[in-house]
């Protein structure tokens, strides 16, 4: 076993990193720092101080990084219109390299050899910690103690709180059955009845939306304000990234919008059924393309098509600080410089309607797009040629007999 004097842990003050905190200490005899994030999971951060310090930690770090959050990952990736399978927006995906980038940044500060987290072994988000820890400080000790403890279970794990003296919260009422993961873009719920993919989930599980049939019969109108394809005010009010997507969040679930149920290949091998709710991701990604729709050049925007399920699988899987991922995104940020405008919908039981798009760097001429008398804009003759010209190859291959 190494010799570890100092470990930064990632620390949520819930039954699983309370213990691997005095675990740590236990079995390196080392120093444990706590670092506890505020990306928008909606929970009252202080009670984790508290119970760090009842377990005699000394260096606690509990930090608000929903603006970064936002900003720097949740953004750059929706200007992608990053989608895995098609259908997972990435929710928990986007949030694991910021936290890897504050553990190695506060083992740098503190002067620990090590960093620590909570992900089991069977998941991607050990890959994704320390895929992104060793990119960022390529001789840290990572310690993943899911990978070297025998206590998995759940009673194991309250066996080791009692002989061992370490409080755990008593909840009135049942435990949820869902193991859930929660930041500002989404909730996600997995386990319980929805490991058996033909389960229906319990309507009751959905926390942060309405279902479609209980939103309100009368549709909500929006105006979004894209620069460089990002939002930048709502309904002519001008807010911050964080703000936006708090917004977004809250409009979007009141009407029902946002949920998803996926079946989807997890990077270390395994097909996993997992629950969804990303309302204002999903907001965002429909208006976004929609901006692009009269703003992006044709070739632009395909190509970017084609290269966003990579861009997908890179975050999905954990390569957000890879040359490749920087790679894409300079790519995809130069193709922004023009997506700038406004976007109108009307979100309506679980739907969002684009209503209508307005761009002063808008690529749609009305005078060639017309049905109307074309007053030369459009030689509608060119057309011929054009079509001959295209369908030379097929027209060959067919003389030849291969159609």
């Amino acid at each position: 076993m190494s010799v570890i004097n100092k470990v930064v842990l990632a620390y949520s003050g819930g039954l699983d990193t309370s213990v691997i905190a005095r675990w740590l200490a236990e079995t390196y005899e080392c120093e444990v720092v706590t670092f506890t994030a505020d990306i928008g999971q909606g929970e009252e951060l202080e009670p984790a101080r508290t119970k760090a310090e009842a377990m005699g930690i000394r260096e606690i770090y509990i930090e608000d990084l929903r603006e970064e959050f936002v900003a720097e990952y949740v953004y750059p990736m929706f200007r992608a219109n990053a989608l895995y399978e098609g259908e997972y927006l990435l929710g928990t995906s986007i949030a694991r390299p910021l936290i890897a980038k504050r553990l190695v940044e506060i083992a740098a500060e503190t002067g620990a050899d090590a960093i620590s987290h909570g992900a089991t072994g069977k998941g991607n988000d050990q890959v994704r910690f320390e895929l992104g820890a060793y990119a960022l400080s390529p001789g840290i000790k990572v310690i993943a103690p899911w990978r070297e403890w025998d206590l998995n279970s759940r009673d194991k794990l309250l066996a080791y709180c009692e002989s061992h003296g370490i409080g755990v919260e008593k909840k009135r009422g049942s435990k949820s059955p869902y193991s859930m993961d929660a930041n500002l873009l989404h909730i996600s719920y997995e386990g319980g009845v929805l490991e058996d993919p033909a389960q229906e989930p319990e309507d009751s599980m959905w926390l942060w939306s309405c279902s479609p049939q209980a939103a309100p019969d009368e549709p909500c109108a929006l105006e979004l304000e894209f620069r460089k394809g990002d939002i930048v005010a709502i309904n002519g009010e001008t807010l911050s990234p964080a703000a936006v997507l708090t917004k977004l969040n809250q409009v979007a679930g009141a009407n029902g919008i946002g949920r998803a149920d996926i079946v989807e290949n997890r990077y270390v091998g395994m097909k996993s059924r997992g629950c969804y709710e990303t309302p204002g991701g999903t907001i965002m990604l429909k208006a976004h393309r929609a901006i692009e729709s009269i703003t992006l050049d044709r070739e632009l925007a395909h190509l970017k098509d084609e290269l966003m399920p990579r861009y997908a699988s890179l975050v999905y899987n954990g390569y957000w600080w890879s040359a490749e991922r920087k790679a894409l995104q300079s790519l995809v940020d130069d193709s922004q410089q023009y997506v700038n405008g406004m976007v109108r919908l009307k979100l309506y039981k679980g739907n969002v309607i684009v209503t209508g798009r307005e761009s002063t760097d808008s690529l749609f001429d009305e005078e060639v797009a017309t049905f109307d008398d074309d007053a030369g804009a459009y030689n509608q003759q060119d057309a011929e040629g054009f079509i001959k010209l295209n369908a030379l190859r097929l027209r060959i291959a067919a003389e030849k007999g291969r159609n």
